[in-house]
């Protein structure tokens, strides 16, 4: 069982969380906090796997809560949920020691898909946050590379780079775009897309969609052609 703590100042989206979280066979909150504070209490004393952090909360924000709780030197993987998919706030707090980020108006699926990715130690980020680590969005590599070291199992050194539709294929992951839309660009069925998606991994040696995004920033390969 994989325990959360959800920390958001607002009542109804703790319950709401809490809501979605329990009602999956694998997940449980363990515990609640209304307050980057009130986190700093709460996590070390329930020992959660994962954290779900607000960016935004009066007093004590979810970035420097994170900060706090990564000195402390927390065995949770804390994942942001915010609204915020700006490219600062996205760098902060992976600078701080968030191993995820994802927003609150994505899918109740793919929250529960990144607590458990979270609590198997890689990096979910959603999609449009991602997209601000790129080129053209980002600018600095800190802590995209800090995100990279922890998403990616080991450094990508395949002498034999991606061609043809795999190429095709990360281009668009590197875009932010999902398989369903890559599907739509490319004129392909979205399972072979996820058939493309699954060797693209495995050949440059990278464990999910951000990986493969900085890989293609950090390989020249984020340009059509």
């Amino acid at each position: 069982m994989i325990r959360v703590v959800v920390v958001d100042d607002h009542p109804l989206v703790r319950g709401g969380l809490r809501a979605v979280i329990d009602a999956a066979d694998d997940l449980e909150v363990v515990g609640e906090a209304a307050s980057g504070e009130e986190a700093l209490v709460t996590v070390p004393d329930v020992g959660p796997r994962v954290v779900l952090m607000d960016v935004s909360m009066p007093g004590l924000g979810g970035i420097e809560a994170t900060r706090r709780l990564t000195a402390l030197g927390t065995d949770a993987a804390i994942v942001m949920l915010t609204t915020f998919p700006d490219a600062a706030t996205v760098r902060a707090a992976l600078g701080a020691g968030a191993i995820g980020y994802l927003l609150k108006d994505a899918d109740p699926v793919v929250v529960l898909s990144g607590i458990r990715s979270a609590a198997a130690g890689h990096a979910p980020i959603d999609p449009r946050a991602a997209k601000t680590l790129l080129p053209g969005a980002a600018g600095a590599a800190g802590a995209a590379d800090v995100a990279a070291a922890r998403a990616a199992p080991a450094a990508a050194t395949s002498a034999d780079p991606p061609r043809g539709r795999e190429a095709d294929v990360l281009r668009l992951i590197a875009r932010g775009l999902p398989n369903k839309l890559i599907a739509s660009e490319l004129g392909i069925s979205e399972r072979t897309v996820k058939a493309h998606v699954g060797s693209l991994f495995r050949r440059i040696g990278v464990s999910d969609r951000t990986s493969a995004a900085l890989w293609a920033r950090d390989h020249d390969m984020t340009r059509d052609g």
